[in-house]
């Protein structure tokens, strides 16, 4: 059975840092494309960030682009998104998920999800 347990999540000041980890019970973690997602009260669930399996080809959204960084140890069978100069609006839970395939920007293109973590930054 397939978990992803994301973590690392908290409340931080406007400004601040979070790394946010996410572990996989998944064999094979290294063939899975890991995505980031995030979704804030009253708002659907956004793409954050994804990093392929192959050899780490990056995408952001652009609200993130330049203060986040998506990065995975597949070693450790760990993602992480290195969270800088966070908004207000950045305020979220934040979900990581798998792929089997090339993932991508919609979250149907994931198989497996995480549980959530809060983040919340204040202004």
């Amino acid at each position: 059975q397939v978990q992803l347990v994301e973590s690392g999540g908290g409340l931080v000041q406007a400004g601040g840092s979070l790394r946010l980890s996410c572990a996989a019970s998944i064999r094979t973690f290294n063939m899975y494309a890991l995505g980031w997602f995030r979704q804030a009260p009253g708002k659907e669930r956004e793409f954050v960030a994804r990093i392929f399996w192959g050899f780490g080809s990056t995408v952001y959204a652009e609200s993130v682009k330049g203060r986040f960084t998506i990065s995975r140890d597949n070693a450790k069978n760990t993602g992480y998104l290195q969270m800088n100069s966070l908004k207000p609006e950045d305020t979220a839970v934040y979900y990581c998920a798998a792929a089997q395939t090339l993932g991508g920007t919609s979250a149907s293109a994931y198989d497996y999800w995480g549980q959530g973590t809060q983040v919340t930054v204040s202004s």
